[in-house]
């Protein structure tokens, strides 16, 4: 990423297709998060997780506009590596949750709960990871776009997650370390379509 991101920074369309494909990646995150909500029994660190990956996922969106283009949907021609963008969380999610059911034998409202913490702290530690670089290659190239204020959230929600899995499994780093290996795969299978359609 520390070598593509420079080359999409420094192109206004490109740019503008990293930013609606990172707020539809944060707007899938979010929808994620309200959909394996309990009925009844919702957190409030659920909501503020769910309200601010929405809110990430709006501030990118706002964002395209210091670029001069307009991506008014999450429609392919709209975003880099739509395939792998499209379906990175959801990849994930089938994955972590085939994880839970064989390891944890987990089914029903505890698999969903349980594949949120899962998905949620792997994202949050990606985050973490990219976020940076980005911000980064915005202030090599003295870009008007910034995502620090996300960097500061990330960095928030990442000790939430911790404290959560810490909370339901004695033994989750085992647990942890399993996200983070399926994530990481397909991540980089993501950095690779990326890659082809910037080259």
């Amino acid at each position: 990423m520390s070598t593509i991101l420079p080359r999409i920074v420094g192109d206004n369309v490109l740019h503008a297709k990293l930013l609606n494909t990172l707020s539809l990646m944060e707007n899938t995150g979010a929808r994620k998060i309200s959909a394996c909500e309990d009925p009844v029994f919702v957190t409030q660190i659920i909501l503020k997780h769910a309200a601010e990956e929405h809110r990430h996922a709006f501030f990118l969106k706002k964002q395209i506009d210091k670029t001069n283009q307009q991506l008014p949907t999450y429609a392919a021609d709209y975003l880099l590596a739509p395939a792998y963008s499209k379906f990175y969380l959801n990849s994930l999610d089938i994955a972590l949750s085939r994880y839970l059911k064989s390891e944890l034998g987990l089914s029903g409202g505890q698999l969903r709960f349980g594949a949120y913490l899962l998905v949620t702290y792997a994202i949050e530690v990606r985050a973490d990871e990219l976020y940076p670089i980005y911000q980064q290659a915005l202030n090599d190239a003295g870009s008007k776009v910034n995502v620090r204020s996300i960097i500061v959230e990330e960095e928030g929600h990442l000790e939430e997650m911790l404290k959560q899995m810490k909370d339901t499994w004695p033994d989750w780093e085992r647990h942890a370390n399993k996200a983070v290996e399926i994530e990481t795969g397909l991540f980089n299978d993501w950095v690779v379509a990326l890659g082809k359609e910037v080259a």
